[in-house]
Order: C-alpha cells, then sequence, then structure tokens
C-alpha cells in the first residue's frame, strides 16, 4: 500500500540472522494514502529483519472512526512481483484493479491479489453505508523468480477454515497450519510454502500450533496481553521466532482477549529490491517499472498526468504497450511515483550492513 515518504529509500531484501529466543520488532507510523492520509503501523521491511518467509510486508491500522471521515483512500498505483493480502478486523473496503475486479472485503474474508509482471488497484472505504470502524492488516508476500512473470489475477475467498479449540479460535488464510489435531488449509494461492491465520484467545487461554521445523514465523499483536514461546510481545509489535520449532504456543494474559496474526514459511532463498509499489531482482527491474507507470499517468493528459472524469473509478486493462492499465475517474488521479533516486554506482547493503 503506497505511503508518502517522497523518497523512499531503495532496499534489497534478505533474510536476517537467525538467533535463538524472541526477536521484537517494534513498529513505525507511516501514513497512507494521499492528501488526507491514515497512518499504519509498519513492521516490515526494516533494516534488522526485511522477510518472514516469503512475507515482506506489515502494515496494520485501526481501529480508527471513519463514520465521519472518508476512511481509507489509496488512489490507483501499480505494482509488480508481489502478492497483496487484505485481511479486517473491522469495517470493509472496496476493492478495484486492472484485471476488471470490484470486490469488497469484510473481517473474516481475504482479499488477495498476485500482481505478477504488473497490475494497477485501488483501495477504499465505501462512500455508503459502512461500518464506522475500520481496523485490520495489509500484507504482502514476495513472489519467487519463477513467478515473478505471472499473469495478474486476483482472488476473494469468504469461506476460510477456522478451527475452536479450548477458549481458542484460529483462522487460516493462507497456507496451512496444525491446531488441535487439524491441520486447515486456505485455499488462496501461494507461490512459496507459507502460512497465515488470525488467532482469538479468551483471557487465560492459550493455543498449540504445529509447525513446520524448516519454517520461521512471527506473531503481529493486534491486542491483548500475549506471550509467544513463553516472551512478551506488546500490541502492534511483531515476535519473531527463526526455523527449529515443530510446535509453537501462544498464550494469553487472565484480563482481557488476545488478538494477533501468525505469519511464516520457509526462509526465502532470494535477494529481492523493494521499492515503493515495486518488487523485483535488480535496480533495473524497478526503473523499467516506474517507468512505465509515469509514462501511462502522462499519456491520461500531458500537461497534469491527471486524465480524470467524472464518476466511478474504471479500469482499462494492462497490455503488453499498457503495463498496469489505464484508469479513470478517480478524484485525485492515480498516484505518481516518487523520484527515484540514481543508486546504480552505489554498493548495495545487506541488512546490519552500512
Amino acid at each position: 500500500m503506497s505511503n508518502l515518504e517522497t523518497r523512499p529509500t531503495e532496499q534489497v531484501c534478505v533474510a536476517g540472522e537467525q538467533g535463538d529466543g524472541i526477536e521484537l520488532l517494534t513498529p513505525r507510523d507511516v501514513p497512507l494514502g494521499g492528501p488526507r492520509a491514515m497512518n499504519v503501523r509498519r513492521t516490515i521491511p526494516q533494516r534488522a529483519r526485511s522477510l518472514v518467509g516469503a512475507w515482506c510486508f506489515s502494515d496494520h491500522y485501526g481501529p480508527d472512526d471513519v463514520s465521519g471521515s472518508e476512511g481509507m483512500q489509496v488512489p490507483p498505483h501499480p505494482h509488480t512481483g508481489l502478492q497483496t493480502v487484505s485481511w479486517l478486523f473491522e469495517g470493509e473496503i472496496l476493492h478495484r484493479d486492472s484485471v476488471g475486479s470490484l470486490q469488497t472485503v469484510r473481517p473474516g474474508e481475504l482479499n488477495l491479489m498476485t500482481a505478477g509482471r504488473g497490475i494497477s488497484h485501488s483501495e477504499e472505504s465505501p462512500a455508503q453505508n459502512r461500518p464506522p470502524r475500520l481496523h485490520g492488516v495489509q500484507l504482502w508476500t514476495a513472489l519467487p523468480g519463477s513467478a515473478l512473470g505471472v499473469d495478474p489475477r486476483f482472488e476473494h475467498h469468504g469461506d476460510l477454515p477456522v478451527v475452536r479449540h479450548d477458549g481458542a479460535v484460529v483462522q487460516v488464510f493462507m497456507g496451512r497450519l496444525g491446531v488441535a489435531g487439524q491441520e486447515p488449509a486456505s485455499p488462496a494461492t501461494a507461490y512459496t510454502p507459507l502460512v497465515g491465520a488470525q488467532i482469538d484467545l479468551e483471557p487465560g487461554a492459550e493455543v498449540r500450533l504445529a509447525v513446520d521445523p524448516e519454517h520461521e514465523h512471527a506473531l503481529l499483536v493486534d491486542s491483548g496481553d500475549v506471550t509467544f514461546e513463553a516472551s512478551a510481545v506488546p500490541p502492534s509489535n511483531l515476535g519473531y521466532v527463526a526455523p527449529g520449532r515443530s510446535g509453537l504456543v501462544v498464550r494469553a494474559g487472565s484480563g482481557a482477549p488476545v488478538r494477533a496474526v501468525l505469519i511464516g514459511g520457509l526462509p526465502f532463498d532470494e535477494d529481492v529490491v523493494m521499492w515503493w509499489n515495486f518488487m523485483g531482482r535488480t535496480h533495473e527491474d524497478i526503473v523499467r517499472a516506474r517507468d512505465a507507470w509515469m509514462a501511462q499517468i502522462a499519456e491520461l493528459d500531458p500537461s497534469t498526468g491527471s486524465g480524470q472524469r467524472a464518476g466511478a473509478t474504471d479500469y482499462a486493462a494492462g497490455a503488453e504497450d499498457r503495463l498496469f492499465g489505464r484508469v479513470h475517474g478517480y478524484p485525485s488521479g492515480p498516484l505518481r511515483a516518487p523520484a527515484l533516486p540514481d543508486l546504480r554506482l552505489k554498493p548495495r547493503t545487506r541488512p546490519g550492513q552500512g
């Protein structure tokens, strides 16, 4: 999801060092969307750790009162080389994209967009009859090199597996997970071995999860007093554990219920360049994607780059000569890519260096 950083730092994302115990990743506040941006709390990527399995991005927002505002307004913008995973605790978000999708997502449902070689989309709070609060997470997964050129696609899943056991409710929205002798699996398309699940616990309850010992995992806490593998993880923080464990324990304190999101997967063994909304393998991949998007904006109206007209937002599909599709109707127009810093002659650094 795009933000207002005018000169975002290009980062080569790699798997971080793996130690014992829990690594606590604290969030930073980032304005999201346009001139009336809402704030989100971002835990990855950061210099200490860029990825958890293929998960490369985590934004946590709300609960926000949107009854007297426009709520979420993320104008049309492009993506390459990744999947976006939209997951709500409260509220509604309307998704539109250049493959023709128009889909509202609600709590317990999954919107999954695969960018592949290129897609554009927008996300907004519905204009009318929407719930008064907005609260959830936006996650991305990095596509492996073998899937970077796949055709863009969109999936909506409204019936995802849920396990209820001893005061715990676990809903799996990506991949599979062992819970109470069961192994619920999401029907959503994944390109690498991974898991994404919401965990709700009653006060004092705990859940034991069976996981692949070759995978790394992290727990993003939304609310409540939580211990993850016997270590406290405060709300809005991400608690990371390295591979080597076949089971994980999440426990709620006695005072209040807990809500958290578990992400994990096989450590990602490819270096990826992640900049703005694009993901590739080289700086040149990013330059090509940015140039293609900016050329399409200028093509709409060479003088202003807006090309907007009254009425609902609509897209024309992408094509070989128009990678991300053409968009009309969004009041503020498509988002412009920030200036691209010239890092081609500078050495790239890995997390923890330079």
